[in-house]
């Protein structure tokens, strides 16, 4: 089984917010003093997912990024936790990247590599949080797609049985192959690397490719970034009930909340 997983690079969401720095142009985000860009949390979810299934059932596991020369960074992290290969595919991969440009860079390098029986994706991105890629990439690709997984169930030669969150619940779905995949946090923790894998992954060739080598004609962006802010925020009073024991405190607090009027 051919596994292909997409991986996107994203400012530390742990970062925080007044750290965080506007770029000059104000629609982009500036890395403050040792701020790192991180890999995307779901996508490294889809990564293990990828992993367990080969494991399980055997197989090869493809890890393909669309972004920058500091994206390769990350692609080797994959690498180090086991993937066999990583593809870097030159574009616009930040916050202010274009979601219908990058399904279709994806969807122009997938076609490389095929047969490709299993595709995961992170269910959205820490960044945007848009959600737009995977769903995009499936269309483009001809494939369903099963979004947020929380749970893979079954995986065979033939398909995929799984567990999917909704908003009122849990629903299972079972999808032949290929398919497109989801994953959601909930599905794994993610291993770290070993010390033979991080060796490893340093040696390994990690090709880029240039939309300009994949053949396609790139689409119009789909959306307009206007402006990024930061939301003000006023000033916040806190007030401690206190009294003499449980009881007489949550009496307390139920009567200040009730002039209040919140109760």
């Amino acid at each position: 089984m051919h596994i292909v997983v997409t991986l996107k690079q994203v400012h530390d969401p742990s970062t925080p917010a007044e750290r965080l720095v506007l770029g000059p142009d104000g629609k982009s985000l500036a890395n403050p003093a040792g701020v790192s860009d991180v890999a995307n949390g779901y996508d490294v979810n889809a990564v293990e997912e990828a992993l367990k299934i080969r494991e399980a059932i055997g197989g090869s596991v493809t890890v393909l990024g669309v972004g920058s020369e500091a994206l390769k960074a990350h692609l080797r992290r994959a690498i180090a936790m086991g993937a066999d290969k990583a593809i870097h595919v030159e574009g616009a991969g930040g916050i202010d990247s274009d979601p219908a440009v990058v399904a279709t860079l994806l969807w122009a390098a997938i076609r490389t590599l095929q047969p490709v029986d299993l595709v995961l994706c992170g269910r959205q991105s820490s960044d945007t949080d848009n959600g737009q890629v995977l769903f995009r990439l499936a269309e483009q690709l001809g494939l369903s797609a099963v979004s947020p997984v929380k749970r893979l169930v079954e995986v065979t030669a033939a398909g995929v049985h799984v567990e999917r969150l909704t908003d009122d619940g849990v629903q299972r779905v079972r999808s032949a192959l290929p398919t497109l995949l989801g994953i959601s946090n909930e599905a794994n923790k993610p291993r770290s690397p070993s010390l033979k894998g991080v060796m490893s992954s340093k040696k390994a060739e990690i090709p880029t490719l240039k939309p300009a080598d994949l053949g396609v004609e790139l689409p119009a962006p789909s959306m307009v970034l206007r402006r990024i802010y930061f939301p003000e925020v006023g000033a916040v009073h806190a007030e401690i009930v206190s009294a003499g024991d449980g009881a007489a405190a949550g009496r307390a607090l139920a009567d200040r909340l009730h002039e209040e009027g919140v109760i």
